[in-house]
C-alpha cells in the first residue's frame, strides 16, 4: 500500500498571497518531518489573474503536481476561485475559503492568506508551534506578531464553526 500523501491546492488572484501561503505551508510540513513538494502556476498574476500553488506532503512524495481528482484541501483566497478548481477535489476533499471569516477583524486584508492557513491547520497533523515558526521564517519580524494573531484568528474562527 502506498504511503499517504496530503494534497493541497491554494488558489486565488495575484496579490492575495497565494505563493506566500504555499511557502509557509511547505515550510511547516517540512519542519514537521514530512517530505514536501511544491509547484506554482502564476498565469497573469501580476495583473490580478489566477494564481495556483500545489503542495504535497507525506512520507515520500515524488511529484509536486496534485493529480486530478486527488485534492484533499482546496484553499481559496477569493470565492470565485472555487468553481475553476472544484473538479480537482477528491471525493472527500474540503474547500477552505474566506466565507464566514470576520474580515473586518483582520489588521490588513493582505493577511487573509495567514488566516486561511489558521483554518487549514485544524485538519493537518502539524503542531501550532511549527506553524508559527514557519510564519516567522517567511515574514519580517515586524509582521510576526500581527500575523501570529491573524493565524490564531483563523484557527479560532474555524474552531468556533465546528461547535
Amino acid at each position: 500500500m502506498p504511503d499517504r500523501i496530503t494534497n493541497l491546492i491554494i488558489a486565488g488572484l495575484g496579490g492575495q498571497g497565494v505563493l506566500k501561503a504555499s511557502d509557509i505551508l511547505a515550510e511547516a510540513a517540512m519542519r514537521a518531518g514530512f517530505d514536501v513538494k511544491k509547484s506554482e502556476v502564476h498565469g497573469m498574476s501580476q495583473r490580478g489573474g489566477s494564481v495556483r500553488s500545489d503542495v504535497r506532503f507525506g512520507d515520500r512524495v515524488f511529484s509536486p503536481i496534485v493529480p486530478a481528482g486527488e485534492t484533499d484541501f482546496l484553499v481559496i483566497m477569493a470565492p470565485d476561485q472555487a468553481e475553476p478548481y472544484r473538479s480537482c477535489l477528491a471525493a472527500n476533499g474540503r474547500i477552505i475559503g474566506p466565507e464566514g471569516l470576520s474580515l473586518d477583524e483582520l489588521p490588513n486584508k493582505k493577511s487573509l492568506n495567514i488566516a486561511l492557513l489558521g483554518r487549514l491547520s485544524h485538519y493537518l497533523a502539524i503542531p501550532m508551534e511549527i506553524w508559527l515558526a514557519a510564519i516567522h521564517a517567511h515574514l519580517p519580524g515586524k509582521l510576526m506578531v500581527m500575523n501570529a494573531s491573524v493565524f490564531q484568528l483563523g484557527w479560532s474562527e474555524q474552531n468556533a464553526s465546528r461547535l
